[in-house]
């Protein structure tokens, strides 16, 4: 028997941890060169990273991250996409998409200034 992760697992997820119509203000997602559309995700603002540049030494680096179900978008995210988080009131890049084997993605984050 097959799980349906966007419906038995993610979706759950993102409606207890994420941000989006359940609060009134919706992240908005604007896709290169297209219109924007409302969303939900779960944002974090300082996702760390562990980069092992050496093997006796790890380097640190926090970054902003969403986590988004990839079924809610009109065509896959991609780089140079912006994102707007109502509960920081910033505009982000999608810096990279890092989607895994579920429908989830994480859109690695830059703000802007």
């Amino acid at each position: 028997m097959a799980i349906d992760w966007d419906k038995v697992v993610l979706g759950p997820l993102e409606s207890v941890f994420g941000e989006g119509d359940s609060s009134g203000d919706s992240i908005m997602f604007y896709p290169d060169g297209a219109a924007p559309y409302a969303i939900d995700g779960v944002f974090d603002a300082a996702y760390r990273d562990v980069n092992l540049v050496d093997p006796m030494v790890d380097a640190n680096t926090t970054q902003p991250v969403l986590g988004v179900r990839l079924s809610i978008f009109h065509a896959q995210p991609q780089p140079d996409d912006q994102v707007y988080i109502p509960s920081t009131g910033n505009m982000y890049l999608v810096k990279e998409v890092r989607p895994d084997s579920h429908g989830w993605a994480k859109l690695m984050l830059g703000v802007m200034q």
